[in-house]
Protein backbone atom coordinates (compact mmCIF):
# COMPACT_ATOMS: atom_id res chain seq x y z
CA UNK A 1 0.00 0.00 0.00
CA UNK A 2 2.92 2.39 0.78
CA UNK A 3 4.36 1.34 -2.47
CA UNK A 4 1.22 2.11 -4.39
CA UNK A 5 0.79 5.87 -2.29
CA UNK A 6 4.62 6.79 -3.26
CA UNK A 7 4.26 5.70 -6.93
CA UNK A 8 0.23 7.93 -7.21
CA UNK A 9 2.47 10.63 -5.27
CA UNK A 10 5.07 10.52 -8.03
CA UNK A 11 2.14 10.05 -11.10
CA UNK A 12 0.60 12.94 -9.66
CA UNK A 13 3.90 15.24 -9.34
CA UNK A 14 4.85 14.46 -13.00
CA UNK A 15 0.99 15.06 -14.41
CA UNK A 16 0.82 18.20 -12.43
CA UNK A 17 0.59 21.36 -14.81
CA UNK A 18 3.04 23.48 -12.72
CA UNK A 19 5.72 22.16 -10.24
CA UNK A 20 9.22 23.70 -9.32
CA UNK A 21 11.27 21.86 -6.81
CA UNK A 22 12.34 23.83 -3.11
CA UNK A 23 15.59 24.13 -3.90
CA UNK A 24 14.70 26.94 -6.40
CA UNK A 25 12.87 29.64 -4.30
CA UNK A 26 13.50 33.36 -2.92
CA UNK A 27 16.92 33.98 -1.26
CA UNK A 28 19.31 31.07 -3.39
CA UNK A 29 22.29 31.01 -4.18
CA UNK A 30 23.25 29.66 -7.86
CA UNK A 31 26.47 28.39 -9.01
CA UNK A 32 29.15 30.78 -10.48
CA UNK A 33 31.11 29.93 -13.31
CA UNK A 34 28.73 27.00 -13.76
CA UNK A 35 26.35 25.81 -16.59
CA UNK A 36 23.38 26.11 -13.76
CA UNK A 37 20.39 23.66 -14.28
CA UNK A 38 17.04 24.63 -13.73
CA UNK A 39 14.11 22.41 -13.85
CA UNK A 40 10.55 21.24 -13.34
CA UNK A 41 7.37 20.34 -14.86
CA UNK A 42 4.61 21.60 -16.43
CA UNK A 43 2.17 20.45 -19.10
CA UNK A 44 3.34 17.59 -21.44
CA UNK A 45 4.90 19.95 -23.92
CA UNK A 46 4.70 23.17 -23.19
CA UNK A 47 6.76 25.86 -23.82
CA UNK A 48 8.59 27.52 -20.93
CA UNK A 49 10.79 30.40 -20.70
CA UNK A 50 13.74 31.62 -18.68
CA UNK A 51 15.02 34.73 -17.91
CA UNK A 52 17.94 35.60 -15.75
CA UNK A 53 20.60 37.84 -15.50
CA UNK A 54 19.64 39.74 -18.51
CA UNK A 55 19.65 36.64 -20.46
CA UNK A 56 16.71 34.54 -22.16
CA UNK A 57 16.31 30.75 -22.44
CA UNK A 58 13.40 28.69 -24.00
CA UNK A 59 12.87 25.02 -23.72
CA UNK A 60 9.71 22.74 -24.51
CA UNK A 61 8.81 20.43 -21.30
CA UNK A 62 8.66 16.29 -22.62
CA UNK A 63 5.84 14.05 -23.38
CA UNK A 64 5.67 13.60 -19.62
CA UNK A 65 5.75 17.23 -18.47
CA UNK A 66 9.59 17.56 -17.36
CA UNK A 67 11.92 20.07 -18.33
CA UNK A 68 15.09 21.24 -17.80
CA UNK A 69 17.77 23.56 -19.37
CA UNK A 70 20.90 24.92 -18.50
CA UNK A 71 22.02 28.90 -18.28
CA UNK A 72 25.04 30.52 -19.13
CA UNK A 73 27.84 30.49 -16.27
CA UNK A 74 28.14 33.72 -14.85
CA UNK A 75 30.28 35.26 -12.21
CA UNK A 76 29.48 36.34 -8.73
CA UNK A 77 27.57 38.51 -7.89
CA UNK A 78 23.51 39.70 -7.17
CA UNK A 79 20.82 40.59 -5.93
CA UNK A 80 19.22 38.77 -9.34
CA UNK A 81 15.77 37.87 -10.02
CA UNK A 82 14.45 34.62 -11.91
CA UNK A 83 12.11 34.19 -13.66
CA UNK A 84 10.05 30.88 -15.00
CA UNK A 85 7.01 31.30 -17.57
CA UNK A 86 4.82 28.60 -19.24
CA UNK A 87 1.59 29.10 -20.92
CA UNK A 88 -0.57 29.96 -17.97
CA UNK A 89 1.82 30.01 -15.20
CA UNK A 90 4.51 32.43 -14.12
CA UNK A 91 7.24 32.33 -10.84
CA UNK A 92 9.02 35.44 -10.05
CA UNK A 93 11.83 34.38 -7.70
CA UNK A 94 13.56 37.51 -5.52
CA UNK A 95 17.18 38.16 -3.96
CA UNK A 96 19.18 35.79 -5.97
CA UNK A 97 22.71 35.53 -5.89
CA UNK A 98 25.64 33.82 -7.89
CA UNK A 99 28.41 32.36 -5.82
CA UNK A 100 29.71 29.24 -4.11
CA UNK A 101 27.32 26.30 -3.20
CA UNK A 102 28.47 23.40 -1.18
CA UNK A 103 26.09 20.91 0.10
CA UNK A 104 26.86 19.23 4.00
CA UNK A 105 25.93 15.88 3.95
CA UNK A 106 26.53 12.58 7.19
CA UNK A 107 25.31 12.30 10.25
CA UNK A 108 24.71 14.13 13.48
CA UNK A 109 28.29 15.81 13.93
CA UNK A 110 27.45 17.78 10.96
CA UNK A 111 24.03 18.08 11.55
CA UNK A 112 25.09 19.45 15.20
CA UNK A 113 23.88 22.91 15.80
CA UNK A 114 25.33 25.94 16.13
CA UNK A 115 23.91 26.94 19.33
CA UNK A 116 25.19 23.29 21.07
CA UNK A 117 29.44 24.23 20.68
CA UNK A 118 31.76 26.12 21.88
CA UNK A 119 31.04 29.51 21.85
CA UNK A 120 27.86 29.09 20.32
CA UNK A 121 26.07 31.73 21.70
CA UNK A 122 28.96 34.35 20.77
CA UNK A 123 29.19 33.15 17.05
CA UNK A 124 25.34 33.07 17.07
CA UNK A 125 25.37 36.77 17.85
CA UNK A 126 27.40 38.22 15.43
CA UNK A 127 25.48 36.02 12.31
CA UNK A 128 24.86 38.94 10.47
CA UNK A 129 25.61 37.57 7.05
CA UNK A 130 23.03 38.34 4.67
CA UNK A 131 25.06 37.19 1.63
CA UNK A 132 25.79 33.34 3.05
CA UNK A 133 21.84 31.65 2.74
CA UNK A 134 20.94 28.45 4.07
CA UNK A 135 18.93 26.06 2.67
CA UNK A 136 16.94 22.60 5.10
CA UNK A 137 15.90 19.99 3.80
CA UNK A 138 13.36 18.07 6.25
CA UNK A 139 13.66 14.69 7.15
CA UNK A 140 12.26 12.21 4.48
CA UNK A 141 12.65 8.72 3.27
CA UNK A 142 11.85 7.09 -0.09
CA UNK A 143 12.74 3.78 -1.66
CA UNK A 144 11.87 4.89 -4.90
CA UNK A 145 12.52 8.43 -6.93
CA UNK A 146 10.16 11.41 -6.10
CA UNK A 147 10.42 14.48 -7.75
CA UNK A 148 10.54 17.47 -4.69
CA UNK A 149 10.70 16.44 -0.76
CA UNK A 150 7.89 17.75 0.97
CA UNK A 151 9.90 20.27 3.47
CA UNK A 152 12.96 22.45 2.26
CA UNK A 153 13.66 26.18 2.78
CA UNK A 154 15.96 28.87 2.00
CA UNK A 155 16.54 31.19 4.48
CA UNK A 156 19.15 34.51 4.92
CA UNK A 157 21.76 33.84 7.66
CA UNK A 158 20.82 35.61 10.96
CA UNK A 159 21.11 35.22 14.51
CA UNK A 160 17.20 33.40 14.66
CA UNK A 161 17.99 31.52 11.41
CA UNK A 162 21.82 29.95 11.64
CA UNK A 163 21.05 29.22 15.78
CA UNK A 164 19.98 25.41 14.57
CA UNK A 165 21.81 25.17 11.55
CA UNK A 166 24.98 23.03 11.28
CA UNK A 167 27.73 24.30 13.01
CA UNK A 168 30.42 23.26 10.94
CA UNK A 169 28.21 24.34 7.49
CA UNK A 170 28.23 27.85 9.05
CA UNK A 171 31.79 28.40 10.12
CA UNK A 172 32.99 26.87 6.77
CA UNK A 173 30.27 29.32 4.53
CA UNK A 174 31.66 32.66 7.01
CA UNK A 175 35.26 31.57 6.35
CA UNK A 176 34.23 31.06 2.22
CA UNK A 177 32.39 34.38 2.22
CA UNK A 178 35.06 36.56 4.32
CA UNK A 179 38.15 35.35 2.44
CA UNK A 180 36.74 35.20 -1.24
CA UNK A 181 34.16 37.65 -1.24
CA UNK A 182 31.08 36.09 -2.77
CA UNK A 183 27.82 34.70 -1.92
CA UNK A 184 27.55 31.53 -0.06
CA UNK A 185 24.68 29.05 -0.56
CA UNK A 186 24.91 26.37 1.98
CA UNK A 187 22.30 22.66 1.32
CA UNK A 188 21.49 21.32 4.60
CA UNK A 189 20.95 17.58 3.96
CA UNK A 190 22.22 14.95 6.56
CA UNK A 191 20.48 12.83 9.56
CA UNK A 192 22.45 12.09 12.74
CA UNK A 193 22.68 8.33 13.32
CA UNK A 194 22.39 7.74 9.59
CA UNK A 195 24.71 5.04 7.72
CA UNK A 196 26.51 5.80 4.31
CA UNK A 197 24.12 3.01 2.51
CA UNK A 198 20.74 5.03 2.88
CA UNK A 199 23.28 8.00 1.39
CA UNK A 200 23.36 5.98 -1.55
CA UNK A 201 21.40 5.01 -4.84
CA UNK A 202 19.64 1.33 -6.16
CA UNK A 203 22.15 2.09 -9.48
CA UNK A 204 25.05 1.66 -6.85
CA UNK A 205 24.25 -0.67 -4.11
CA UNK A 206 23.01 -3.25 -7.10
CA UNK A 207 26.54 -3.64 -7.84
CA UNK A 208 27.39 -4.06 -4.04
CA UNK A 209 27.10 -8.34 -3.19
CA UNK A 210 26.36 -7.45 0.09
CA UNK A 211 23.42 -5.25 -1.19
CA UNK A 212 22.31 -6.09 -4.84
CA UNK A 213 19.96 -8.81 -3.62
CA UNK A 214 17.99 -6.66 -1.31
CA UNK A 215 17.87 -3.19 -2.73
CA UNK A 216 16.69 -5.01 -5.98
CA UNK A 217 13.41 -6.23 -4.36
CA UNK A 218 12.92 -2.44 -3.79
CA UNK A 219 12.00 -1.72 -7.40
CA UNK A 220 9.55 -4.19 -8.30
CA UNK A 221 6.59 -3.58 -5.96
CA UNK A 222 5.56 -2.58 -2.29
CA UNK A 223 8.46 -3.88 0.20
CA UNK A 224 7.25 -5.23 3.34
CA UNK A 225 7.52 -3.39 6.70
CA UNK A 226 8.64 -0.45 5.35
CA UNK A 227 6.86 3.18 6.60
CA UNK A 228 8.39 6.63 6.09
CA UNK A 229 6.90 8.06 8.53
CA UNK A 230 8.76 5.64 11.21
CA UNK A 231 11.52 7.77 10.50
CA UNK A 232 14.17 5.11 10.86
CA UNK A 233 16.06 5.48 8.12
CA UNK A 234 19.04 2.84 8.47
CA UNK A 235 17.29 -0.46 7.84
CA UNK A 236 16.74 0.72 4.67
CA UNK A 237 19.35 1.29 2.18
CA UNK A 238 19.15 4.05 -0.11
CA UNK A 239 15.87 5.79 1.21
CA UNK A 240 17.46 8.66 1.52
CA UNK A 241 19.24 9.31 -1.01
CA UNK A 242 15.48 9.18 -2.87
CA UNK A 243 14.23 10.61 0.08
CA UNK A 244 15.99 13.90 0.69
CA UNK A 245 19.18 13.85 -1.65
CA UNK A 246 18.41 12.80 -5.30
CA UNK A 247 14.93 15.52 -5.29
CA UNK A 248 17.82 18.51 -5.47
CA UNK A 249 20.06 17.11 -8.09
CA UNK A 250 21.03 18.43 -10.24
CA UNK A 251 21.42 21.92 -8.54
CA UNK A 252 24.53 23.39 -9.35
CA UNK A 253 27.15 23.12 -6.62
CA UNK A 254 30.66 23.83 -5.62
CA UNK A 255 31.11 20.99 -4.00
CA UNK A 256 30.54 18.55 -0.81
CA UNK A 257 31.44 18.18 2.48
CA UNK A 258 30.99 15.24 4.63
CA UNK A 259 30.98 13.92 8.33
CA UNK A 260 30.11 10.30 8.47
CA UNK A 261 31.39 7.01 9.44
CA UNK A 262 30.64 6.37 13.29
CA UNK A 263 27.40 4.66 12.29
CA UNK A 264 29.69 2.65 10.32
CA UNK A 265 32.45 2.29 12.32
CA UNK A 266 31.49 -1.80 13.26
CA UNK A 267 31.61 -3.07 9.65
CA UNK A 268 35.27 -0.63 8.79
CA UNK A 269 36.14 -3.37 6.08
CA UNK A 270 33.15 -2.93 3.64
CA UNK A 271 33.55 1.28 4.12
CA UNK A 272 36.45 0.71 2.44
CA UNK A 273 34.19 -0.05 -0.25
CA UNK A 274 30.80 1.72 0.31
CA UNK A 275 32.50 4.92 0.90
CA UNK A 276 33.98 5.69 -2.20
CA UNK A 277 30.94 4.00 -4.39
CA UNK A 278 28.66 6.24 -2.60
CA UNK A 279 30.90 9.39 -3.84
CA UNK A 280 31.07 8.33 -6.98
CA UNK A 281 27.26 7.53 -7.26
CA UNK A 282 26.56 11.32 -6.09
CA UNK A 283 29.25 12.48 -8.82
CA UNK A 284 27.40 10.18 -11.51
CA UNK A 285 24.01 11.52 -10.79
CA UNK A 286 25.20 15.50 -10.28
CA UNK A 287 26.63 15.09 -13.50
CA UNK A 288 29.34 17.84 -12.68
CA UNK A 289 32.17 15.33 -13.19
CA UNK A 290 34.23 14.70 -10.01
CA UNK A 291 33.68 17.72 -8.07
CA UNK A 292 35.63 18.50 -4.74
CA UNK A 293 34.07 16.14 -2.04
CA UNK A 294 36.04 16.50 1.71
CA UNK A 295 35.00 14.70 4.45
CA UNK A 296 35.70 14.47 8.35
CA UNK A 297 38.07 11.59 9.57
CA UNK A 298 36.67 10.24 12.64
CA UNK A 299 37.68 12.03 15.96
CA UNK A 300 39.16 10.53 18.96
CA UNK A 301 36.12 9.15 21.37
CA UNK A 302 35.90 6.52 23.71
CA UNK A 303 38.22 5.66 26.78
CA UNK A 304 41.54 5.91 26.18
CA UNK A 305 43.57 2.31 26.65
CA UNK A 306 46.34 1.54 28.30
CA UNK A 307 48.08 -0.90 25.80
CA UNK A 308 48.01 -1.18 22.36
CA UNK A 309 45.25 -3.15 21.29
CA UNK A 310 42.77 -3.24 17.68
CA UNK A 311 40.18 -0.54 16.86
CA UNK A 312 37.27 -0.44 14.83
CA UNK A 313 37.32 3.24 14.46
CA UNK A 314 41.21 2.83 13.69
CA UNK A 315 39.92 0.92 10.85
CA UNK A 316 37.27 3.35 9.67
CA UNK A 317 39.45 6.34 9.76
CA UNK A 318 41.97 4.22 7.14
CA UNK A 319 39.25 3.38 5.40
CA UNK A 320 37.76 7.52 5.24
CA UNK A 321 42.20 7.78 4.14
CA UNK A 322 42.25 4.99 1.45
CA UNK A 323 39.17 7.32 0.18
CA UNK A 324 41.74 9.46 -0.82
CA UNK A 325 42.96 7.47 -3.87
CA UNK A 326 39.79 8.70 -5.87
CA UNK A 327 40.55 12.64 -7.80
CA UNK A 328 39.33 15.77 -5.80
CA UNK A 329 39.25 14.65 -2.79
CA UNK A 330 40.51 16.05 0.75
CA UNK A 331 40.43 14.76 4.43
CA UNK A 332 40.38 16.94 7.45
CA UNK A 333 41.85 15.25 10.37
CA UNK A 334 40.53 15.76 13.88
CA UNK A 335 41.78 13.02 16.04
CA UNK A 336 43.19 15.70 18.23
CA UNK A 337 40.01 17.50 18.76
CA UNK A 338 37.66 14.23 20.15
CA UNK A 339 35.97 13.89 23.42
CA UNK A 340 36.18 10.74 25.46
CA UNK A 341 32.69 10.95 26.83
CA UNK A 342 30.83 12.16 23.96
CA UNK A 343 30.88 11.22 19.98
CA UNK A 344 29.93 14.77 19.83
CA UNK A 345 32.99 17.11 20.13
CA UNK A 346 31.69 20.90 20.56
CA UNK A 347 34.71 22.25 18.89
CA UNK A 348 33.21 22.47 15.49
CA UNK A 349 35.13 25.88 14.28
CA UNK A 350 38.25 23.82 14.08
CA UNK A 351 36.48 21.37 11.97
CA UNK A 352 35.16 23.28 9.52
CA UNK A 353 38.64 25.52 9.28
CA UNK A 354 40.68 21.97 8.21
CA UNK A 355 37.97 21.38 5.76
CA UNK A 356 38.46 25.06 4.36
CA UNK A 357 42.06 24.34 4.03
CA UNK A 358 41.40 21.00 2.19
CA UNK A 359 38.84 23.19 -0.14
CA UNK A 360 41.37 25.89 -0.53
CA UNK A 361 43.73 23.39 -2.35
CA UNK A 362 41.44 21.28 -3.98
CA UNK A 363 38.39 23.14 -5.08
CA UNK A 364 40.05 26.55 -5.77
CA UNK A 365 43.28 25.27 -6.30
CA UNK A 366 45.49 27.39 -4.02
CA UNK A 367 49.16 26.45 -3.25
CA UNK A 368 48.41 26.06 1.08
CA UNK A 369 49.37 23.50 3.11
CA UNK A 370 45.89 21.55 3.51
CA UNK A 371 46.82 18.36 5.19
CA UNK A 372 48.95 17.06 8.14
CA UNK A 373 51.90 15.03 7.82
CA UNK A 374 51.25 11.71 6.24
CA UNK A 375 53.30 8.52 6.84
CA UNK A 376 55.80 7.94 3.54
CA UNK A 377 58.34 4.98 4.75
CA UNK A 378 60.20 3.60 7.94
CA UNK A 379 64.26 2.52 7.64
CA UNK A 380 66.05 0.25 10.38
CA UNK A 381 68.63 1.80 11.70
CA UNK A 382 70.50 -0.54 14.07
CA UNK A 383 67.95 -0.30 16.85
CA UNK A 384 66.05 2.99 15.93
CA UNK A 385 63.33 3.07 13.52
CA UNK A 386 63.79 6.47 10.85
CA UNK A 387 60.23 7.15 9.97
CA UNK A 388 59.58 10.33 7.15
CA UNK A 389 56.70 12.03 5.74
CA UNK A 390 54.91 14.05 3.51
CA UNK A 391 53.09 16.86 4.02
CA UNK A 392 55.29 18.31 6.38
CA UNK A 393 54.53 22.09 5.57
CA UNK A 394 57.17 24.67 7.11
CA UNK A 395 58.75 21.73 9.09
CA UNK A 396 57.28 19.00 11.24
CA UNK A 397 56.71 19.64 15.67
CA UNK A 398 56.60 17.58 18.33
CA UNK A 399 53.64 19.33 21.09
CA UNK A 400 56.15 18.36 23.73
CA UNK A 401 58.56 20.61 25.98
CA UNK A 402 60.80 17.68 26.00
CA UNK A 403 60.58 16.48 22.41
CA UNK A 404 59.24 13.14 23.26
CA UNK A 405 56.83 11.60 21.02
CA UNK A 406 53.97 9.82 21.74
CA UNK A 407 51.59 7.48 20.24
CA UNK A 408 53.91 4.67 18.12
CA UNK A 409 53.38 1.01 18.57
CA UNK A 410 55.53 -1.37 17.05
CA UNK A 411 55.41 -5.35 16.67
CA UNK A 412 57.57 -8.22 15.51
CA UNK A 413 56.20 -11.28 14.04
CA UNK A 414 54.21 -12.13 17.12
CA UNK A 415 51.79 -9.28 15.80
CA UNK A 416 52.25 -8.16 19.71
CA UNK A 417 52.00 -4.55 19.50
CA UNK A 418 54.52 -2.44 21.85
CA UNK A 419 54.86 1.31 22.91
CA UNK A 420 57.94 2.84 21.30
CA UNK A 421 59.88 5.58 22.70
CA UNK A 422 61.03 8.01 20.14
CA UNK A 423 62.65 11.61 18.87
CA UNK A 424 62.53 14.33 16.22
CA UNK A 425 65.50 14.81 14.27
CA UNK A 426 64.30 17.40 11.76
CA UNK A 427 61.39 16.03 9.51
CA UNK A 428 61.68 12.63 10.59
CA UNK A 429 61.06 10.63 13.78
CA UNK A 430 63.33 8.20 15.31
CA UNK A 431 62.18 5.52 17.54
CA UNK A 432 64.28 3.03 20.07
CA UNK A 433 63.05 -0.75 18.66
CA UNK A 434 66.03 -2.04 21.02
CA UNK A 435 63.04 -3.97 22.66
CA UNK A 436 61.46 -5.74 20.02
CA UNK A 437 62.54 -8.57 18.48
CA UNK A 438 62.98 -8.52 14.50
CA UNK A 439 60.50 -5.38 14.25
CA UNK A 440 57.96 -5.57 11.40
CA UNK A 441 54.93 -3.54 11.85
CA UNK A 442 54.74 0.32 12.78
CA UNK A 443 51.30 2.04 14.15
CA UNK A 444 50.59 5.27 15.16
CA UNK A 445 47.52 6.21 16.96
CA UNK A 446 45.34 3.06 16.52
CA UNK A 447 42.85 3.07 18.80
CA UNK A 448 39.86 4.67 19.48
CA UNK A 449 40.93 7.14 21.53
CA UNK A 450 44.54 7.93 20.92
CA UNK A 451 44.10 11.05 23.30
CA UNK A 452 48.05 11.84 23.79
CA UNK A 453 49.52 12.24 19.71
CA UNK A 454 51.31 15.44 19.94
CA UNK A 455 52.77 15.38 15.88
CA UNK A 456 52.40 18.36 13.61
CA UNK A 457 53.47 20.53 10.86
CA UNK A 458 54.35 23.93 11.71
CA UNK A 459 51.04 24.48 10.12
CA UNK A 460 49.20 23.13 13.24
CA UNK A 461 47.67 20.00 11.68
CA UNK A 462 48.09 16.55 13.08
CA UNK A 463 49.61 13.72 11.74
CA UNK A 464 47.37 11.31 10.44
CA UNK A 465 46.72 8.23 12.19
CA UNK A 466 48.42 5.09 10.62
CA UNK A 467 49.67 1.82 10.21
CA UNK A 468 52.41 -0.34 8.02
CA UNK A 469 50.93 -3.89 8.53
CA UNK A 470 47.76 -5.05 6.34
CA UNK A 471 47.43 -8.35 9.13
CA UNK A 472 43.15 -8.11 9.39
CA UNK A 473 41.42 -6.18 11.84
CA UNK A 474 38.48 -6.54 13.99
CA UNK A 475 36.15 -5.83 11.17
CA UNK A 476 37.61 -8.12 8.10
CA UNK A 477 34.46 -9.83 7.01
CA UNK A 478 31.59 -8.17 8.75
CA UNK A 479 28.35 -7.02 6.72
Amino acid sequence: MIWLLSLLFYTTMVQAEWLLPKVFSDHMVLQRDLEVPVWGWAEPRERIQVSFNGKTYNVRADKEGKWMLKMDPSPAGGPFTLEIKGKKDHKTFQDVWLGDVWLLGGQSNMEWALKNTNQGEDSIATADFPQIRLFEVGRNLSLTPINDVPVATWSVCTPESVANFSAIGYYFGKQLHLEKGVAVGLLDINWGGTLVEVWTSHDALSTHPDFAERTGKYQSGPVEGFDPSDKRPNPWPTSLFYGMLEPVIPFGIKGALWYQGESNATRAYQYRELFPLMIQDWRQHWGQGDFPFLWVQLANFKAPKAQPEDSDWAELREAQTLTLSLPNTGQAVIIDRGEANDIHPRDKWTVANRLYRAAEKVAYGKDVVYSGPVYKGMQREGNTLRVSFDHVGSGLMVSDKYGYVKGFAVAGSDRKFHWVKGRQEGNDILLDVSGIANPLALRYGWADNPDDLNIYNREGLPLNPFRTDDWPGITYGKK
